[in-house]
């Protein structure tokens, strides 16, 4: 498909002419002319036809993918004969394959032609989200890495594709979180309709890669196989077998040596680093969608742009690492008593107590700032931000997985026995934690639509910095250098002295919720999952259809808390 040029606009004969009050058209880069364009009323009127024919081109290519890629999933669950695991594993190794030449075209070829990136939204792709996806990606090349050695070990019962997939796997995380890294900013502005399909391609890929991780549980069935393989040999029963296994469980359990077993757990562990990996790039790769052809002003860049300094918080940094340190505690006591042969009850209560006193502090905390946002006269930032945009829609969107299982399991304890302590537990804790997400979702979305507050001081904060860096290139002696922390302790005495009790107590707040979300981010991400392992909910709804509702949840449960410290940071920032 053929890129714009860099061109001065001739006048088009079927467009109307503009009057002469109105500003010339001082833009130099152009949309070609798009399939769908027909005539045009002016040169603005044109460039938005070509974007919204190129965004719904590429978005019904996505579509159909994602419904294709759907539909296979849904068969190798429902008809395992017709359709295998292999099968879709192969389906999903040719996207990846064509993700990969377009990526390398872009990097390469893209990218590099003359006026390809004249602006670069500084919205998007932060450094935390471009962290998050080296960290998710880092761990998902472990796992398949994991996933290769196990499957190598059970090669007599294992297919081949077993091992070929997840190698092609790595090669495109490692190549996907290059691209991410270096043009997740970029607005592109040559092959404006190429760029968008190769985007929305990359993006249903990774839906794709996600729905499956969602509902593929082969080797957690393999594990649970051979626990009730056990338990059924005493009672003299058939082996229990599951369709994804090809009725060939007894013979491909894993062997009594160390490094299957080390395989087996590493799997398993690293489990959710994928789907997040997944999650993450998704987002990513729709800000870079929406900027492609994307022209910034210089009134959408902000002059000075405010930066996080450690000013101003006190109780917010104790209270909220009071919550990590005890959080931490319990993680580690959960860990070793519910991940053994016999998980003690005891843990569970302690487990679901914590998140009893910790939740209705971060609600309070949350509906104060909402209350304080009410009572600042400070304007909206209505400016076209589709970062800000996204991240209004991941929180929303991320918050369901919570909400969703949070509702599964009140009807699940309601319907036994909501009087059991346990149950009782589980019950307040999947209330309260509705109630955390909706009023922490309420005062993210309503801190991001603020105006930073730009003091006089915070000028002469930059100034100060500048002097700063100038001074440091000059070298100092440890005289001078005991004077700049003793000015740098007075600074921060008199800034939180000077700060207004409304700014302080939204700083102290966000930083508070930050600290609250980095803890309940770890505990699940890293192996604490009582909403499985308790077994209320399993025996109700069943193992598979269990194990699926966890698999959709959890993820955008871990997702939710990992994109609420961002945008928790941002309205610290801003405040």
């Amino acid at each position: 498909m053929p890129g714009n040029k860099v061109s001065k606009q001739k006048p088009c004969h079927h467009c109307k002419s503009r009057p002469a009050s109105a500003p010339p058209d001082t833009s130099t880069i152009h949309y070609e002319k798009f399939w769908l364009y027909r005539h045009c009323s002016s040169v603005q009127q044109r460039d938005r036809q070509a974007q919204k024919a190129g965004q719904l081109f590429s978005g019904l290519l996505a579509m159909n993918v994602v419904f294709l890629g759907s539909a296979f999933i849904s068969s190798m669950i429902f008809n395992h004969v017709a359709i295998t695991l292999a099968d879709v594993w192969i389906l999903l190794s040719i996207l990846k394959v064509l993700c990969l030449c377009w990526i390398i075209y872009y990097l390469l070829g893209t990218s590099r032609q003359p006026h390809a990136v004249l602006y670069r939204d500084s919205h998007a792709g932060p450094i935390w989200i471009r962290g998050s996806v080296l960290l998710f990606g880092s761990f998902s090349i472990l796992l398949n890495v994991f996933q290769i050695g196990y499957s190598a070990i059970l090669i007599q019962c294992k297919s081949r594709v077993e091992i070929v997939f997840p190698s092609i796997e790595i090669f495109f995380i490692l190549t996907q979180a290059f691209f991410l890294w270096h043009h997740s900013k970029d607005c592109i502005q040559v092959q404006h309709n190429f760029t968008r399909c190769g985007l929305m391609l990359t993006i249903a890929t990774n839906l794709l890669l996600w729905l499956l991780a969602v509902t593929n549980d082969t080797i957690h069935m393999e594990i649970e196989s051979q626990l009730r393989e056990v338990e059924q040999r005493f009672e003299g029963k058939a082996p229990f077998s599951h369709p994804y296994l090809c009725n060939e469980t007894a013979s491909c359990t894993c062997p009594n040596t160390t490094i299957c077993k080390v395989f087996q757990k590493g799997y398993i562990l690293l489990y959710p680093f994928n789907t997040e990996y997944c999650l993450v790039c998704c987002s990513v790769l729709y800000v870079m969608w929406k900027n492609v052809g994307r022209r910034i002003s210089d009134h959408h860049v902000p002059h000075i742009k405010p930066k996080f300094k450690l000013q101003g918080v006190v109780f917010g940094p104790l209270l909220g690492t009071i919550a990590v340190i005890i959080g931490i505690c319990v993680f580690m006591m959960y860990q070793i008593q519910a991940t053994g042969s016999a998980p003690n009850r005891q843990v569970f209560v302690i487990y679901y107590s914590y998140y009893i006193v910790l939740l209705p502090l971060m609600s309070v905390g949350a509906v104060i700032g909402t209350i304080i946002h009410a009572l600042e006269k400070k304007e909206l930032d209505t400016l076209k931000n589709p970062t800000r945009s996204l991240d209004v829609i991941l929180l929303m969107g991320a918050a369901l997985g919570q909400i969703g299982m949070s509702y599964f399991s009140i009807v699940a304890i309601v319907a036994t026995d909501p009087r059991d302590l346990l149950n009782s537990l589980i019950l307040s804790h999947s209330v309260l934690l509705i109630f955390q997400n909706i009023t922490q979702n309420v005062f993210i979305i309503d801190g991001l639509h603020r105006q930073p507050f730009m003091s006089p001081d915070n000028k002469e904060e930059m100034k100060e910095e500048q002097n700063h860096e100038a001074y440091d290139q000059r070298g100092v002696n440890m005289l001078e250098l005991g004077q700049e922390i003793r000015k740098a302790s007075l600074s921060y005495i008199q800034s939180y002295s000077h700060l207004s009790w409304k700014r302080r107590a939204l700083r102290e707040i966000s930083f508070f919720l930050v600290l609250c979300n980095i803890i309940l981010w770890v505990m699940p991400t890293f192996g604490a999952h009582p909403v499985f392992e308790n077994g209320l909910e399993k025996s109700f709804y069943g193992y598979s259809t269990w194990f699926a509702i966890v698999n959709f949840g959890l993820p955008l449960g871990v997702f939710y808390r990992m994109h609420s410290v961002g945008g928790l940071l941002e309205v610290y920032i801003t405040a």
